[in-house]
């Protein structure tokens, strides 16, 4: 993909805590300490000719209703040439630590929304990331069940994401996979202490598989 990326062109991430990661502002150079940061330093040390650009306005705690209503300012304003968006866990945790669920169906409309606008406003190219889960954390005080049982609601909403990438021909990066996959050679713990937030090895193991998608590995 970089090589059809102008030079001087902004990429954008999108989506909750995990590209989020600690950001205290919206100055441009403010890309928090997860994936996000390490995919900019790397391509940057890699490609230093394209002077690329890179923004972070993932949000903690976003779902992709949050995401719906911030579109046109933290998006299509800002003319990216790469939108990467990593979104739903929250749709998923919230039905489990606040009683308040977001079916699979409404996730889709919601999300589709968010994808048909990008088309219709501007000519960027999407990479789409699937939210992810590891088991981590079985019993937890305010949950109405372990993270396994989560399964049942995330599992839908990840078949959703990979649908509506095939849908609109966006490059996706099959997280949940990667994620299971390595924890079979290191402890889940290893890749995320709660089970979401990924470890600095788990942010390093996003941006690996981010950068390939975009042909810089």
């Amino acid at each position: 993909m970089i090589n059809d990326v102008k030079d001087n062109s902004l990429i954008l991430f999108q989506g909750d805590s995990v590209t989020d990661c600690g950001r205290t502002s919206n100055e441009n150079l403010e890309l928090g300490f997860g994936y996000a940061n390490m995919v900019a330093s790397w391509i940057t040390a890699l490609q230093p000719e394209k002077q690329l650009r890179f923004l972070n306005r993932g949000i903690s705690g976003n779902r992709v209703s949050d995401l719906k209503k911030r579109w046109q300012e933290d998006c299509i304003d800002l003319r990216p040439e790469v939108v990467s968006i990593l979104i739903g866990i929250n749709d998923c945790w919230r039905r489990y630590d606040g009683n308040d669920p977001t079916s699979a169906g409404s996730f889709e409309a919601t999300y589709r929304e968010i994808l048909t606008n990008i088309k219709q406003k501007s000519d960027a190219k999407i990479i789409i990331m699937e939210p992810f889960l590891l088991p981590v954390i079985e019993e937890a005080e305010g949950w109405s069940a372990g993270q396994s049982k989560w399964r049942e609601d995330l599992d839908p909403k990840i078949h959703v994401v990979r649908s509506l990438a095939r849908e609109f021909h966006a490059t996706f990066i099959p997280l949940d996979g990667i994620f299971a996959k390595a924890a079979t050679v290191q402890p889940m713990e290893k890749w995320t202490l709660d089970g979401v937030h990924p470890t600095q090895a788990g942010h390093a193991l996003i941006a690996r598989q981010w950068m390939k998608a975009f042909g810089v590995m």
